[in-house]
This record gives structure tokens, sequence and C-alpha cells, in this order.
């Protein structure tokens, strides 16, 4: 089963941080691009940031720019997302997901067009 395995999340107060991994379980990184992805409680996942096969991120949302940077090593077919100035609004549970769409598509906002999907990783952040 080709999924992956987050890992790096748990509980900080507001403006600390947290760096969560992404490793594929059963295939390479490489060619593809890769979505972070969030879901609170109550509310629709939504899209996070993208990093492309080139590592270029790509597509980040609004809330989290400046705060948040994703990155890849292909090598051990891990994608990180540094979280910087946490903020209680960034309590949920983050997911990765491999873009079906090709090296370059990162249309986060198409969680349809994602797959791979592991179980996430719960990050709590206090006020």
């Amino acid at each position: 089963q080709l999924t992956f395995v987050e890992s790096g999340g748990g509980s900080v107060q507001a403006g600390g941080s947290l760096r969560l991994a992404c490793t594929a379980s059963s295939f390479v990184v490489d060619n593809y691009a890769i979505g972070w992805f969030r879901q609170a409680p109550g509310k629709q996942p939504e899209g996070v940031s993208c990093i492309n096969a080139r590592g270029e991120p790509s597509n980040t949302l609004g809330s989290v720019k400046g705060r948040f940077t994703i990155s890849r090593d292909n090598a051990k077919s891990t994608v990180y997302l540094q979280m910087n100035s946490l903020k209680p609004e960034d309590t949920a549970k983050y997911y990765c997901a491999r873009s079906t769409g090709g090296h370059d598509w990162c249309e986060i906002q198409r969680l349809g067009g994602f797959d791979s999907w592991g179980q996430g990783t719960q990050v709590t952040v206090s006020s």
C-alpha cells in the first residue's frame, strides 16, 4: 500500500515551532509534487503548502506564508514542513499526500488531485 507516514506533531505554546516530516513508506517521491494539508475539528480540510519535484515551494496557504516552509529530501523520501510562530488557529491534524497531476501540479485547493494519504500528525497550539 502506497502511503506516507507523518511525524513531528505535538503540543506547543503560541509562538513556538515544530517541524513535521512526511516519509513515503513504499515508494520514492522524486518525481512527484507533494502537498501538506490540515483539518481542524469541525472544519473542512485545507491545503497548506506544496513542493514540486524540483524542490520549489508552490501554492502556500495565505495564512501561513512567512511562517511555514516546505522542503524535501529525496534521498530520504521525506518532505518537511517547518512551522514557526505557531498560532492557536494552526491547531489541526496535518497530512501529506502525493500529487496525481505530475511533477509540477500543486493545486492544493483540489484535494481530489492527491493520493497516498497518511494517517496524519496532530498539532495543538495553546494560547
